[in-house]
This record gives structure tokens, sequence and C-alpha cells, in this order.
């Protein structure tokens, strides 16, 4: 009963990990989770907040957007600077930061779904070169 129902639209979700979407006039499905799913896997790789306000380095305070930084100048290590165990496998922290990068698309269409992600990060499923998350982000 139309009485009995209660909808809320209002954005819903922790600062650093809201799709997009939400911000915007854009039908949310699934694929906020993604998107979620994404900056979580960048937080465990550089083992930092998605935001960084103290950052003394202006271009790090948005993780997503440094991350697609270092990944796209082939500057992975900056990353987990202070992590001495993932620089003995790089291999594994750009496989990771590539699917994270999949997910966090600003686009929902272009973000892989979570089965994908799994298989992506598992090794069953070849990952194709993502492309830049974000139009704002600096080229």
């Amino acid at each position: 009963m139309s009485d009995q129902t209660q909808t809320n639209t209002m954005i819903r979700g922790t600062k650093g990990y809201v799709a997009p979407e939400w911000f915007r006039s854009k039908p949310v499905t699934a694929k906020v989770d993604v998107y979620s799913y994404g900056v979580l896997l960048l937080e465990i790789v550089c083992c930092r907040k998605s935001v960084k306000v103290e950052s003394e380095k202006e271009e790090e305070i948005i993780l997503t957007d440094w991350a697609y930084d270092c990944y796209k100048e082939r500057k992975l290590e900056r990353l987990i600077e202070n992590d001495d165990e993932a620089r003995t496998d790089m291999k594994r922290v750009e496989r990771v930061v590539m699917v994270a990068m999949w997910c966090i698309q600003e686009d929902p269409s272009l973000r892989t779904s979570m089965k994908k992600v799994v298989q992506m990060l598992e090794g069953v499923v070849e990952i194709s070169l993502p492309p830049c998350p974000s139009p704002f982000i600096s080229m």
C-alpha cells in the first residue's frame, strides 16, 4: 500500500566511496557497489584512505586520481612505497590496480561486473588496459 511504504532517494554512502551517478541524474544500479569495491581495492593496495586531506602533495589527496596517474605513468611503486612485501610482487600490484581502474570508471556502463572482478583477480580472465576512469583526471 502506498501509505505503508517509504522510498528514500537521498545519497547513501561514505565519502570517497560514492559512485558519481549518485550526484547526477543517472539511474543508480548495482554498479555503484562495483565502484565502491574498486576504491576499497585501491585502499588495500596503497594502505591509505580514499581521501587524504592532510597530504602535503595535492596530487595525492584523492586516491583514485593519484592511483590512475601512477598507473598511467608506469610508477606503481609510488603507491606502495612503505610496503616491502608488495614491492616483491609488482605483477600482482599491477593486476589489482588494473581491476580497480575498471571498477571506478565514471561511466557505469564501462564498469565491469563483480563476477568479472573476481575472475580477473583470480587470474582466470585476462585484464585489458583500462581507460581513464574520469575526464577530470590530469592528462
